[in-house]
């Protein structure tokens, strides 16, 4: 991930630049860290969350959870996990946003280029689906 260089220390423009940034810096930051099993088998730490992983909420109310995700916020840099909702006076179920940082990957989503360790072996698997 490339993250465009912040040139200033001062703490009011270094929020500026984090609430000013572009959508795909971002989606970047957006990411959670992998379990020890996923780390051997990708070879990171961590990775861009995106809808139909399997997560474990680590932190906060909703501590121990675990669901797919059903959509992801970039603008907000939140989450939102299938089994984890709240009831409106109304009656009707909302789902609650859980910040990225505080989940764990379990299983991502059934994606070849994803699985794949370097650029070689994605290019190999986007010529397969291009065929």
């Amino acid at each position: 991930m490339v993250f465009m260089k912040i040139e200033s220390s001062k703490p009011r423009k270094q929020r500026k630049h984090f609430f000013e940034r572009a959508l795909n810096e971002k989606r970047n930051s957006l990411a959670g860290h992998l379990r020890r099993e996923l780390r051997k088998k990708m070879g990171k730490r961590g990775l861009s969350l995106r809808k139909g992983d399997t997560v474990k909420v680590l932190r906060g109310k909703n501590r121990g959870k675990e669901g797919k995700i059903t959509g992801v916020n970039y603008k907000k840099g939140i989450v939102f996990i299938e089994k984890i909702t709240r009831k409106k006076s109304d009656g009707t179920e909302i789902p609650v946003g859980v910040p990225a940082s505080k989940v764990l990957v379990l299983d991502i989503a059934a994606d070849e280029r994803r699985l794949a360790k370097n650029r070689k072996e994605k290019s190999k698997v986007a010529k397969k689906e291009g065929e």
